[in-house]
């Protein structure tokens, strides 16, 4: 039955004046179906329809739930069982677990009465049943359609798991008794997925970095660069005061997986190019095979690789080089000069183009779009420098006016660029629009880029001042989309990573697997791993299965590190979980007994950074049939005794009579050819059992003779068709399980149907058979059964 919106079956037609003269009561009372809680025991495969059932025994169906249509599709949620003193909520929302509250719902709470997304139902009586909600029917039943969308109001059913649910309503928000949840799919998605799994302590699959190891063979870092060819961590240090006895300065390339030293350059070309102990300021970038371009103090560009016993090098004319970077050729670097830009050429030091902007100390290049990005910190300017014309096609404000300088990088896959100024990162696109401002407790001194991944990095490092409230000593790391700007991991505290002896500096690891990061004030490089809690990837789905079949509950996850897995069980619909003994495999299997209808069974995964459940799913297990549970015993039993016995027959008569395969079993009993009468006939009808390679066997022995033995004891003719006689032959049970390992009596008794009769019946088996045989039939009857899964 189907109700008209905005009722219930069962509703009056009257009452609705006096629900909208309370209309106001409700606007007050409007709460977001934010708080919808999840919880229920799934009872069905994941087709369509599907039922849940409450922890009050109320049952939950929904018409649809697989292949939906992610522009919208309208379903039908019917419901039994419901207490009739409290009202409820019926709505699509994000699946956050038992007792986890799902935030957020299509929709909303209705309270207006004109949802098509969400729906209102109240028990009959209620202040608000008519135009704003719809009223139970009898036994607490409803009928309702919801029309739902894959994204909306804040859900994407693409990204996480999500539910049709129902709970409480506004006015009973703590109360946990209506909570039923019913998985859903949109069209392209797995029943369940993707969502990975309920996280328990942290989201599924969320991000971290964690420190992995900390280098001091490098002095005071002040830069780095991840060579992408060799692979070589190169460090650009000064020295470090609190190591009086060695001076640091120089190039240091590092073994990144353990920081240990593989070369040190610590001489460069000074002013008049005799060599002299030189800082590494910044690095330009890479050289091809290995090395590195870099700055050092003053007016130096130099060059050099692993295993070179000075660099190579220039010294330039003019002002502190304030910034460097690769040039437009192989050959040629960007240099700037405080507000000077200028290309020039590695060998000789020749300027080949120079510009000279209002003010400005730091650039970024993008050669991808042929542009510069050059920051005017003082002046709160942003200018974009053309590399063909090498003049200057634009200016922009920084948000907040002049600032204290921190870092200007270009993201190579958008062109999008990030200023750190003070505690703010500014974000403009490539066309030079202000995108995003991104704001942070400490000082903002380093973006670093993953192409592969999207993701952007930034290091906040703390003033140091102690003096300063908004000062801990303790700096930070982000990562966010690269193009969306959400964060993509959890932010991690680096303690005592401060400003007053340098700003900090990242190499990121392609992949994202790896992120260094520098510390000048401790003189030291962290290495950072990356770390992901469990997400699932295969969850189970609800299982119907026979007394004494064999079931399988399969759930995969990922993670880093990889997770372990153990599987749970509920018996009394999902209040209480325990552990299934040795169960930590990802597959579960067990033998189904009727005990276990209902049981409720998850996966956990658990690793380092977090634990994830999957959604709970139900087995029902349904009585095994007469014929089902008597044709195992009998079968068995009486097909292989026997079987055995009579397997001096000969198959080829018995192949074309009908009496092997359970028809008239005269013909297998009276015409064996090598075989004596009783051969054929007295034990024959064991031999269309289990044992398949009797004399008297049909033309299928093996399968026609197991599924007349599953028929013929369907009666309870068990211990006829173990010892069977001639007789069964001779009087021909029309049915298989006559045959099977009975004697005429069995079969008559109730080993077939119609035996007596004379008329043919199939076997329910024998068609099961078939359905094997065309892969039609999922589950199987284990010979070899293993205890159920408690």
């Amino acid at each position: 039955m189907t109700s008209t919106p905005g009722t219930a079956p069962g509703t009056p037609p009257g009452d609705r004046s006096r629900l909208r003269r309370r209309a106001g009561t409700a606007a007050v009372a409007a709460l977001l179906l934010a708080g919808v809680p999840a919880g229920a025991a799934v009872s069905a495969d994941a087709g369509t329809p599907r039922t849940a059932t409450g922890p009050q025994g109320q049952k939950l169906t929904v018409s649809a739930t697989t292949g939906l249509a992610p522009a919208g599709q309208k379903i039908r949620v019917q419901g039994e069982g419901y207490g009739l003193t409290t009202g409820i909520y019926v709505a699509l929302c994000k699946d956050n677990g038992d007792n986890r509250v799902p935030s957020p719902c299509l929709g909303g709470a209705d309270m207006s009465g004109g949802s098509k997304t969400s729906q209102w139902i109240v028990p009959p009586g209620d202040p608000y049943e008519g135009d704003l909600a719809s009223a139970f029917g009898p036994g607490g039943t409803f009928d309702v359609e919801i029309e739902v969308t894959e994204k909306g109001d804040g859900l994407d059913c693409a990204e996480v798991a999500c539910s049709v649910v129902t709970r409480a309503d506004h006015r009973a928000a703590g109360n946990r008794t209506q909570d039923v949840r019913i998985p859903v799919a949109f069209a392209g998605q797995e029943p369940g997925e993707p969502g990975g799994g309920e996280g328990v302590d942290v989201p599924a699959g969320t991000v971290s970095y964690t420190p992995a190891a900390e280098f001091t063979t490098a002095g005071k870092p002040l830069d780095l660069l991840l060579h992408p060819d060799s692979k070589k961590l190169y460090v650009g240090a000064d020295n470090l005061p609190d190591t009086a006895d060695v001076d640091e300065r120089g190039l240091h390339v590092l073994n990144p997986e353990d920081g240990t030293s593989e070369s040190w350059i610590t001489q460069a070309p000074g002013s008049t190019g005799a060599l002299r102990a030189s800082a590494a300021a910044r690095i330009a970038g890479p050289l091809p095979g290995d090395g590195v371009v870099y700055n050092y103090p003053l007016r130096g560009v130099g060059s050099a690789k692993s295993g070179d016993q000075a660099a190579s090098g220039v010294w330039l004319a003019g002002s502190t080089i304030t910034d460097i970077a690769p040039g437009t050729t192989p050959d040629t670097v960007l240099v700037a000069q405080g507000a000077t830009l200028s290309e020039i050429e590695r060998v000789t030091g020749t300027a080949t183009r120079t510009l000279t902007l209002p003010g400005g100390t730091r650039f970024a290049a993008d050669p991808e779009r042929g542009a510069v990005w050059y920051t005017d910190f003082t002046g709160g300017k942003l200018h974009r420098v053309d590399l063909a014309s090498f003049t200057v096609t634009g200016s922009f404000d920084l948000p907040g006016g002049p600032g204290m300088a921190g870092f200007t990088q270009t993201d190579p896959a958008t062109g999008a660029v990030w200023v750190g100024v003070d505690r703010s990162v500014v974000v403009f696109d490539a066309a030079g629009t202000l995108v995003k401002t991104l704001v942070g407790k400490d000082l903002a001194r380093d973006a670093a880029f993953d192409t592969e991944t999207g993701r952007a990095y930034v290091v906040w490092q703390d003033g140091g001042d102690l003096s300063d409230p908004a000062n801990d000593n303790n700096g930070t790391l982000t990562v966010y989309g690269s193009e969306d700007f959400a964060p993509a991991a959890k932010d991690l505290s680096l303690p005592g990573n401060h400003s007053q002896a340098g700003a900090a500096s990242l190499a990121v690891e392609p992949g994202g697997a790896t992120v260094f990061v520098t510390s000048p004030a401790e003189g030291k490089i962290t290495r950072l791993a990356r770390q992901v809690s469990p997400l699932v990837t295969h969850a189970p789905a609800d299982l119907t299965a026979k007394e004494g079949e064999e079931v399988a509950l399969t759930a995969e996850a990922e993670g880093t590190p990889e997770p372990t897995v153990r599987w749970q069980v509920s018996t009394d619909g999902a209040q209480t979980w325990k552990d299934v003994e040795g169960a930590t495999e990802p597959a579960l299997t067990f033998t189904a007994r009727t005990a276990h209808d209902g049981y409720r069974y998850r996966a956990e995964f658990r690793n380092g950074v977090g634990t994830t459940r999957t959604a709970a799913v139900t087995l029902t297990v349904t009585p095994a049939t007469g014929g089902d549970s008597g044709g195992d015993t009998g079968g068995d039993t009486g097909g292989d005794t026997g079987g055995d016995t009579g397997s001096t027959g000969d198959a080829s008569n018995g192949s074309g009579s009908t009496g092997g395969d359970g028809s008239t079993g005269t013909d297998g009993g009276t015409q064996p050819s090598g075989g004596s009468t009783s051969d054929g006939s007295g034990s024959t009808g064991a031999t269309t059992g289990d044992s398949g390679s009797t004399g008297t066997a049909t033309g299928d022995p093996g399968s026609t003779g197991t599924t007349g033995g599953s028929t013929g004891t369907s009666g309870g003719s068990t211990p006829s068709a173990g010892g069977s006689t001639g007789t069964a032959g001779d009087s021909g049970s029309t049915v298989g399980g006559g045959v099977a390992g009975g004697t005429g009596t069995a079969a008559t008794s109730g080993g077939g149907s119609l035996a007596a009769t004379g008329a043919t019946v199939m076997s329910v088996t024998l068609a099961a058979a078939g359905l094997v045989g065309t892969g039609v039939l999922v589950h199987r009857r284990a010979r070899r059964r293993t205890e159920g899964a408690l």
